[in-house]
């Protein structure tokens, strides 16, 4: 049997992506970390393939937004290059270069009629700022940003009504400095890791005060990577490593970005323990006083948690000492990410927003499923029938759909991603897009789900197949 779910009028039905992973390297005036990681360790990057030349965004995307209207895309979601548009990073002082080419682009966007969300900071963190401050560590470095983000307002704030400071700012302080999976790749730095959660927050609130100083017609957010943390059981040592990861790695930036202030136990345990952030009464107001217009939140799968084991591993200190993942044996796994496929956690993220955080207006910022060789699933025409990446979006609608008709304030669904793009040191071993991308000749094709995605759009409604 099937039902028809009916979303409200006006309701986004988009993609995300990001100029760090689509643009190339072509016209830009800085490396960014990811380009020097790139740079320096060729071999970590799968199929040695980087971000030199990615999707070509730079050159496609006219032709890339005519396919995002063919797929009834009415919004879309990407980043302003710190490395592209500033010239003098020092300054804030912009590249004539880079501001052609993002005017250029918010013209084709506008002329396609799709709504331009633009994110300031994507993991791309000009090298340079790395090298010489310490990147993040720094609180000269949120003076810069500080003034990248008042030089793209200035520039493009009378074209484009939504904003967004940062993309996944946890996985900044998570990948580069807890466990090594991202440029710098250290490993058990806890304590510059705080710092590094503290100053993003701070540099998110200034930009944020730099845009309402500004007075311009549009609103601000951030993009938040919520993975909410199950319980291994209802003991009470389980639920408290489960509070203590989802305060760590959710609400260090969910509460300072709606509430203004940062989770109170999380400031206990860190005082407690003597490695707290160095902060500023002045800086706590900045804080305080500029929280976002609006959320996005990216959702791809949970966490698993339980009581740790064995804290005491732990001599310098590490979020680990408090909780430690398990897997939950009955999990549906997506064997070629390694992800648990759990569509029940966007109700409740869903729900958690609306009833803790003042049901604040929110949107899916991503939400995706990255599969590993494609190709054998090539029609003669060149299409892709991703019916697996159909069948998640729709158990993953339907939950959220059931949070909205229960009152959850969600304007928006943008998977990532439009067209498949470059994925860090996974380049493109996993695609996720709407539209497929030949990197021989980048040849763009609409894949099955691109075709599905432009019917749900333009009757504003999924229809899922229901067991009774």
């Amino acid at each position: 049997m099937e039902q028809k779910l009916q979303f409200p009028e006006g309701f986004w039905w988009g993609a995300a992506s990001s100029g760090p992973q689509t643009e190339g390297w072509y016209g830009k005036r800085h490396e960014n970390v990811m380009d020097y990681w790139y740079r320096n360790q060729r071999n970590d990057f799968f199929d040695g393939v980087g971000p030199d030349v990615a999707s070509d965004f730079y050159h496609h995307y006219p032709e890339d937004f005519r396919l995002m209207k063919e797929i009834g895309l009415n919004s879309f979601r990407t980043s302003i290059q710190w490395s592209r548009l500033i010239k003098d990073l020092e300054t804030g002082e912009p590249d004539p270069e880079g501001v052609e080419f993002y005017r250029n682009l918010i013209a084709e966007a506008k002329k396609n009629g799709i709504e331009l969300v633009l994110n300031l900071h994507h993991f791309d963190l000009p090298a340079e700022l790395l090298e010489k401050y310490g990147g993040w560590q720094s609180k000269h470095v949120v003076d810069l940003y500080e003034k990248f983000a008042r030089t793209a307002f200035e520039l493009f704030g009378d074209d484009v009504k939504y904003w967004t400071t940062f993309n996944e700012p946890m996985v900044i302080p998570e990948a580069g400095w807890l466990y090594g999976f991202h440029w710098p790749k250290l490993t058990g730095k806890g304590k510059e890791a705080l710092q590094i959660m503290y100053n993003i927050n701070l540099a998110s609130a200034k930009a944020i005060q730099a845009y309402r100083d500004l007075e311009k017609d549009g609103e601000i957010g951030i993009i938040l990577n919520l993975t909410p943390s199950y319980p291994r059981s209802q003991s009470e040592e389980d639920l408290k490593a489960a509070a203590f990861a989802d305060d760590f790695f959710n609400n260090s930036f969910l509460d300072p970005a709606v509430k203004g202030k940062f989770p109170e136990h999380l400031v206990e345990v860190i005082e407690k323990d003597g490695v707290k952030w160095d902060e500023t009464k002045e800086e706590l107001e900045t804080i305080a006083n500029n929280t976002v217009d609006f959320l996005g939140v990216n959702y791809y799968h949970p966490k698993r948690v339980m009581a740790p084991s064995n804290p005491e591993k732990y001599p310098d200190w590490m979020p680990d000492k408090y909780y430690e993942e398990w897997e939950w044996p009955e999990a549906r796994i997506n064997p070629y990410r390694g992800w648990e496929i759990y569509p029940q956690a966007m109700y409740d993220i869903a729900k958690n927003v609306q009833d803790n955080y003042g049901n604040i207006k929110w949107f899916v910022s991503e939400n995706g499923m990255g599969v590993e060789g494609e190709e054998k699933y090539r029609n003669a025409d060149g299409s892709i029938d991703d019916d697996y990446r159909i069948e998640f979006y729709k158990e993953h609608l339907a939950q959220l759909h059931r949070a909205m008709e229960e009152g959850s304030n969600c304007f928006g669904y943008h998977p990532w991603t439009a067209m498949d793009c470059w994925s860090w040191n996974n380049a493109y071993k996993n695609r996720y897009g709407f539209i497929g991308i030949d990197l021989n000749d980048q040849k763009r094709t609409i894949k099955k789900s691109g075709r599905w995605f432009k019917a749900v759009s333009d009757e504003n409604a999924v229809t899922i197949e229901t067991e009774e």
